[in-house]
């Protein structure tokens, strides 16, 4: 009988699971998408009721798909949007608010009072990051803040935290008769409380945040045996054995596994991580020194990452919010109708500016207008500041590594578009280079599934799986480059210090 390993890939924007066969091709999918809530403007939420229900759906529909038993998947890997925190009732399983995503903003307040004592690097020696509304520690303060007594029944004991691959694990394996409340370091090191040498929880930050450490998870390393599928539900029995994060997921399916080698995943935002291998970097240039993986006993193995909010979800706003596409493919049709940006900029900082300028003051901005500018150049500066901002990233990661960048290995939604694809090369000025297997987010949780129950007996069968399918080399002039990216400095500056 054949064996495949699948993933469950809980996204920003849908739930997904995927089975892939021993050469790390795609056997089988099955998608749902679940609701954006926003109950006022920096707000952003989810069910979390909702992603467990679509969790267990594409798990069947997956298998269905592909006409198989759960007893041909030999093992299931967890990758999800990180920092994306829950709340829920450890006696019913119940949420007490609904997931605060990555994107909201609402502890900005939170995050300026902690930096009044030590700045906006106060934490980063230990935990890698700045201060930021981004990570998990400070949504898990607003809700026992501010839903009404929470605190007071986490103080008990009777309430637990996850980002969402501790949510899904705990479900998967029994919620409230026996879930497993567990996480990986690469999720771990999302939430502002762990240390990044220890790879444990940092009792001084989590009292200065007033977070019950009865609340946290184990921490167990990206690819072990963690348990199984509860008995009942399509997928009964098959081990869980792998969790990572990710953007850490997409770069360990890019096989980026030795020091100096990158990726860039283009989805609802853009995340490029740099391998630094066992050596930890402290970013002096606004990037994220963050756990890339660590499979079972082996050394933990860091990156670098520029963290970019805001590059996919601009293409849904622009078809969403203003109506100007039917759907979001449309966007290249649309900017190839212009030959150039027509001297307009789109700097989409909705929710604040990440790496590597960390302004949370910042919001979106279109500069340049004049009566020429017309749907196709929107469009066109809609491609092209995601091209933008990943140059900003890939230079302060240059600073940071002294390590110039050779080559970017890129994958997600984002890559199929080929006019972005082209002009990411020429604003970088090196080439950009898409694998045959684009998803690589799913991929990477099923090789740390696979690599802990022998499916892939190392490194090097991930290496082999790795294939090339297209390049994309720069064809603009340097003096071309450097002009339009001189630009889209000075537009950037023009969104600072909106929000007081």
């Amino acid at each position: 009988m054949a064996s495949y390993v699948a993933a469950i890939d809980q996204g920003t924007t849908s739930t997904r699971c995927m089975i892939f066969d021993h050469s790390g091709r795609v056997v089988s999918v099955d998608q749902k998408e679940h609701r954006q809530i926003f109950p006022q403007a920096g707000w952003v939420e989810h069910d979390p009721v909702e992603i467990w229900n679509n969790t267990r759906q594409v798990c069947a529909g997956a298998l269905a798909k592909a006409d198989l038993v759960s007893s041909e998947i030999t093992a299931c890997g967890i990758t999800n949007q990180r920092e994306t925190t829950v709340v829920w009732e450890k006696a019913t399983g119940k949420p007490v608010y609904n997931a605060i995503v990555w994107q909201d903003t609402r502890t900005d307040g939170i995050v300026s009072e902690l930096a009044q004592n030590g700045g906006q690097n106060r934490f980063q020696a230990k935990t890698g990051l700045p201060l930021a509304t981004y990570f998990s520690g400070p949504k898990v303060k607003w809700m026992l803040d501010n839903v009404e007594g929470v605190r007071e029944r986490a103080n008990k004991g009777e309430l637990l935290f996850g980002n969402i691959d501790t949510w899904v694990l705990w479900n998967s394996t029994g919620g409230p008769d026996g879930g497993l409340h567990v996480t990986d370091p690469t999720n771990a090191s999302r939430t502002l409380l762990m240390d990044l040498e220890t790879l444990q929880w940092d009792p001084e930050i989590c009292a200065e945040l007033g977070i019950p450490m009865s609340m946290l998870p184990e921490i167990r390393s990206s690819s072990e045996v963690y348990g199984h599928f509860r008995e009942r539900g399509v997928f009964a029995g098959i081990p869980i054995a792998g969790i990572l994060g990710d953007q850490q997921a997409a770069t360990f399916g890019q096989a980026c596994l030795s020091p100096g080698e990158a990726k860039n995943t283009y989805g609802t935002g853009n995340f490029v991580l740099l391998n630094t291998g066992t050596e930890r970097v402290i970013s002096e240039n606004g990037l994220l020194t963050t756990v890339g993986y660590k499979i079972g006993d082996n050394d933990t193995i860091y990156c670098l990452e520029g963290s970019i909010a805001v590059t996919g979800s601009l293409v849904q706003w622009l078809r969403d919010n203003l109506g100007l596409l039917s759907n979001a493919p449309e966007v290249e049709e649309v900017a190839r109708s212009v030959e150039d940006n027509g001297g307009a900029y789109f700097v989409p900082a909705f929710s604040g500016l990440f790496a590597p300028h960390w302004r949370s003051d910042a919001r979106g901005a279109i500069v340049g207008l004049t009566r020429y500018i017309n749907r196709g150049h929107l469009a066109r500066a809609v491609l092209e500041a995601t091209a933008f901002q990943t140059r900003e990233v890939i230079e302060a990661m240059n600073a940071d590594s002294g390590v110039p960048l050779k080559a970017l290995k890129v994958d997600g939604g984002m890559v199929v578009n080929e006019l972005l694809m082209q002009f990411q090369a020429d604003i970088l000025g090196v080439p950009v280079i898409r694998p045959m297997i684009n998803e690589t987010t799913a991929l990477g949780a099923a090789y740390a599934a696979g690599l802990a129950v022998g499916f892939w007996a190392g490194e090097d069968d991930i290496r082999k799986n790795w294939a090339r399918d297209k390049q994309w080399d720069p064809i603009m002039s340097e003096e071309e480059r450097e002009k339009q990216y001189k630009q889209w400095q000075k537009a950037v500056t023009k969104t600072f210090d909106w929000v007081e």
